[in-house]
């Protein structure tokens, strides 16, 4: 597939080594520009693009950026992105470390569907829960006992199916959570979040999860 990349931080930098090793097309920008990822871009074989062209003519568009810069990046995916795109959502909120106040997530709305309300798309929410270097290093094979499985929400059913494809390519099973209204469950502060689970113990985890934010996750 065509994957787009807006982001090259420690999970966007994760990702496109991960699908450009298993045979993706893959294109990543950062809002340094293109000449700050050579070294990425040669070390994977990806494209180094600016954000409004990595975004063009892909299957699959990943958003993993600070959450508080959503905004910057809406024009360009309104835009540019097909209409058919699958749009990946990585970011989570942190208010105290990184991000301020947004005011409609402190009073409830979902991280995600706040994205969704940002680019106009809709989005599947994924690798939010995992630490970049566990999800570069601990990919295992399929049926691998002990394979580490990711929350995945999302309000399109074939849009998830493709995206569980994507991850079980590169290592690793997946736990559908339910739509984006209930992707609260794989949020900071829940137990699924870090914590590196299997099938069975990440659905007990994002069972056991509750919507309220502690203080460590509020502005």
């Amino acid at each position: 597939m065509k994957i787009g990349i807006i982001g090259a931080g420690n999970i966007g930098g994760a990702l496109t080594r991960l699908f450009t090793k298993v045979g993706h097309e893959v294109e990543v920008a950062n809002s340094r520009g293109p000449k700050s990822l050579e070294a990425l871009a040669k070390a994977t074989g990806a494209k180094a693009q600016d954000i409004d062209a990595v975004v063009k003519d892909k299957d699959v568009i990943v958003v993993t950026i600070p959450l508080k810069n959503v905004p910057q990046i809406a024009a360009v995916v309104s835009l540019n992105a097909p209409t058919q795109a699958i749009i990946i959502d990585t970011c989570n909120y942190y208010p105290k470390q990184r991000d301020g106040r947004i005011g409609p997530i402190e009073e409830g709305l979902p991280e995600s569907r706040w994205v969704e309300l940002q680019l106009g798309r809709p989005v599947i929410k994924v690798f939010n829960t995992i630490y970049a270097a566990h999800l570069l290093e601990h990919g295992r094979p399929t049926g691998d006992a002990g394979r580490i499985a990711l929350p995945l929400a999302g309000d399109d059913g074939a849009q998830k199916a493709k995206v569980v494809q994507l991850l079980d390519q590169i290592g690793f099973d997946a736990v559908d959570v339910g739509g984006i209204d209930e992707s609260w469950r794989q949020q900071p502060g829940t137990p699924a979040y870090g914590a590196d689970l299997d099938q069975a113990h990440l659905s007990l985890a994002l069972a056991e999860a509750s919507p309220a934010r502690g203080s460590d996750w509020m502005a």
